[in-house]
């Protein structure tokens, strides 16, 4: 056996030892070895191949979302390493775990001009942690550093962090008839690791140990489930009213807290009135999409319950920031004010009426009209990818909260790149009928999210696509006032004009044009496979619409 082919066999195996149940490959050359031990390894390792690194990439944080596993990725080297990066961002600011196995050329070629050779070692800086592997050799004792190598990386992976293993490989990079390796390339007895490791043991510490008035309200990001959970749990024995992003409200809801409807436009329509001015926000996590959130958080005290020392306060107001908060510290809320969580919902009811009225007034579809009606029609059970820009955010103004759905999103960089894939990711490892809200520049930008092998495992995903033919979140923006009409629409508008149904056809990939609520929520019923529907709006009218929305709370509410 050859050193690359025994090296590739040794790490594959060793992967497979440490959990690692999907890996994703893309085809390449100097990656051949690793390519051909995982394919011989396929009947004890789920493999995913795609040939566009950067989809691939966020496939795997997709699939490391859904299964709680860092997902591994195979690469070769050059540019397809660089290829990786927004994922990689995505995964080390959202706290996702994914292995990022890439080959390289071996120390020799740098510096040579060699073809495909540039300096990929740590190529990630600080976003992902580095373990660089020693180049294979034809002598003993080499077994146990790649075995040890692989359970290292593994080990950081599973914090939460993503991890470049680095390896050199030196042709040949296909099995031939070398002589015998030199000693035992064996791992462990009964298929245990080379080496297990524990985590630190995780004790909630770093605990709340000031007041918490009696008039506070709760703002539950992303980040941390159990965190999430425990928290809303004081909310709710507490009657603390809770305004939750999507991608926490489940959390919230499950602990029994009473999380706002609409709440983003209850802060987004002016100065509160008298009887429902907190004496305290208390943010839990990370939250980034509502703008009257974080004009609230400029007017009252800030307790942040987050990751320490990186806790969220990009404002630079937070009074106290601590780690967790539950029950126990039900001691430290000064008092209890029955009036305060029923003048919340008083405010909620009237802000769901007069937003219901707006939107069923205004011509179908409107992005929240649609958000709207797409969590509702979901199956108990059901999975929702929210795509970055407006779709998130249409969700957060206008649906629901549902405890019976699981929603993922990609927040740690709220990029609009990988969208598409991460839902295809989530949709495999979970199992479960996935759908995804996205905007046409999303979609299009990951369009290489649907170029599946026929041999390749296809996700139950129907990517629903609200195409306004460009860039509509811009239109919400400072720059899609009107006196910057004449240079918006080119530089900031984008249209683009492309026919989502041809390029879906393309990719054979079946697409639904819904042009009416009904047909939009017959589209809806669970499918097996990957398909899109397709809901043409316009930008013309976004500003005004949303404008029409705070108007109507700040009315309802007598802001």
């Amino acid at each position: 056996m050859n050193p690359s082919t025994a090296m590739a066999t040794v790490i594959v195996d060793e992967l497979i030892r440490n959990d690692i149940h999907h890996a994703v490959l893309c085809p390449g050359s100097r990656d051949a070895a690793l390519l051909l031990a995982l394919h011989q390894a396929e009947d004890r390792i789920t493999l995913h191949v795609r040939i566009d690194e950067r989809s691939a990439a966020f496939l795997a944080l997709g699939l490391a979302r859904a299964t709680g596993r860092p997902a591994a990725l195979v690469c070769t080297s050059g540019t397809a390493v660089a290829n990786l990066h927004p994922a990689v961002l995505e995964a080390h600011h959202s706290g996702v775990g994914i292995l990022l196995i890439t080959a390289d050329r071996p120390p020799e070629l740098h510096g040579t001009g060699a073809n495909q050779t540039i300096d990929q070692r740590n190529i990630f800086g600080s976003s992902a942690v580095a373990v660089d592997f020693p180049v294979a050799e034809a002598r003993a004792g080499l077994n146990p550093v790649w075995r040890g190598l692989v359970c290292r990386g593994v080990a950081r992976a599973e914090t939460g962090r993503p991890v470049q293993l680095n390896i050199p490989f030196r042709e040949p990079l296909v099995p031939t008839d070398a002589a015998p390796w030199p000693d035992s390339l064996e791992g462990r007895p009964d298929g245990a690791r080379w080496t297990t490791s524990s985590a630190a043991r995780t004790v909630p510490g770093n605990r709340v140990d000031f007041p918490l008035p009696a008039r506070s309200l709760m703002v539950v990001g992303s980040g941390d489930r159990a965190r999430a959970e425990s928290a809303a749990g004081v909310a709710a024995k507490v009657g603390w009213p809770v305004i939750a992003e999507p991608v926490g409200a489940a959390a919230a809801v499950v602990s029994g807290a009473h999380v706002l409807r609409r709440g983003p436009l209850l802060l987004g329509g002016g100065a509160l009135p008298e009887h429902l001015r907190p004496d305290a926000v208390i943010v839990v996590g990370r939250p980034t999409l509502s703008r009257g959130v974080r004009g609230l958080m400029d007017r009252v005290p800030v307790y942040g319950i987050g990751d320490h020392p990186q806790w969220t306060d990009p404002q630079y107001v937070a009074t106290h920031v601590r780690g967790w908060l539950d029950e126990d510290d039900l001691a430290h809320v000064t008092d209890h004010d029955p009036t305060w969580l029923a003048g919340w919902r008083a405010a909620e009811e009237a802000a769901a009426d007069a937003v219901d009225a707006v939107l069923d007034q205004r011509e179908w579809p409107t992005g929240p009209r649609v958000a709207r009606d797409l969590v509702a029609a979901l199956p108990s059970g059901a999975t929702l990818f929210l795509g970055s820009s407006n779709p998130v955010r249409d969700v957060d103004i206008a649906a629901d909260p549902r405890a019976d759905l699981t929603i993922h999103a990609n927040r740690g960089v709220a990029g609009i790149d990988g969208n598409i894939s991460t839902a295809a990711g989530i949709a495999i490892g979970s199992g479960t009928p996935t759908y995804a809200l996205v905007g046409d520049l999303t979609f299009l930008h990951d369009l290489n999210a649907l170029l599946i092998g026929p041999a390749e495992q296809r996700p139950n995903l129907t990517a629903v696509v609200l195409n306004d033919d460009g860039g509509g979140i811009f239109s919400l923006l400072e720059q899609g006032a009107p006196e910057h009409a004449p240079s918006f629409e080119r530089v900031f508008g984008t249209p683009h004009g492309a026919d989502l149904a041809n390029l879906c056809a393309g990719f054979h990939v079946p697409h639904t044009l819904a042009a009416t609520p009904t047909e939009f929520k017959n589209a809806l019923a669970p499918a097996p496979g990957l398909r899109v529907i397709e809901v043409r709006a316009t930008r013309t009218t976004l500003r005004a619409a949303h404008a029409e929305l705070r108007a109507a709370v700040a009315t309802a509410i007598g802001t």
